[in-house]
């Protein structure tokens, strides 16, 4: 696992987009952000605060608000696109927008991927946070609002990735 990519030296084009768009941001404002989500009911493809979301679509709409437009369009999925793909889509797709790190150093701000099924692709998505000292999930999940909760144990088990803005 690469982590923490560097910078290509002066002159050269990064593989991947800059994340910074000229404007850095820090890991609070992402956790600010996407708390203004909280609430948002759950749809499948969605991501509009307030209307409708899904773990994608928090994060497009936290992208948005940071840096002004979508990092790539969002191609038409079904619920089991991960499965039917057998391929790590999201990961590949948020590794080209964002900084991997070892999912053991994931703090607040950061964006972690989960894997739902053992041995099955990475598929769900969320902005971590914290409160009183704990780490928390920041997420849309099937037929709840989002929500931030605790990043449990089980969460713990599932993680797959993590990316830095």
């Amino acid at each position: 696992m690469e982590i923490e990519k560097s910078p290509p030296p002066c002159g050269e084009v990064a593989e991947r987009s800059d994340a910074c768009g000229g404007r850095c941001t820090s890991q609070a404002d992402i956790v600010q952000i996407a708390r203004t989500w909280i609430g948002t009911p759950y749809v499948h493809q969605a991501s509009v605060k307030g209307a409708g979301c899904d773990c994608l679509g928090l994060l497009r709409g936290v992208w948005r608000e940071l840096f002004g437009e979508d990092a790539e369009a969002a191609p038409p999925y079904s619920p089991d696109w991960a499965e039917a793909l057998g391929q790590e889509t999201l990961r590949d797709a948020l590794a080209r927008h964002l900084n991997e790190i070892d999912p053991r150093a994931a703090a607040p701000g950061d964006v972690v991927l989960f894997r739902m099924v053992t041995r099955g692709p990475a598929k769900h998505c969320a902005v971590v946070g914290e409160k009183d000292g704990a780490p928390t999930l920041i997420h849309a999940r099937q037929n709840k609002r989002v929500s931030e909760e605790a990043f449990s144990a089980p969460w713990r088990k599932k993680l797959a990735y993590a990316f830095r803005i």
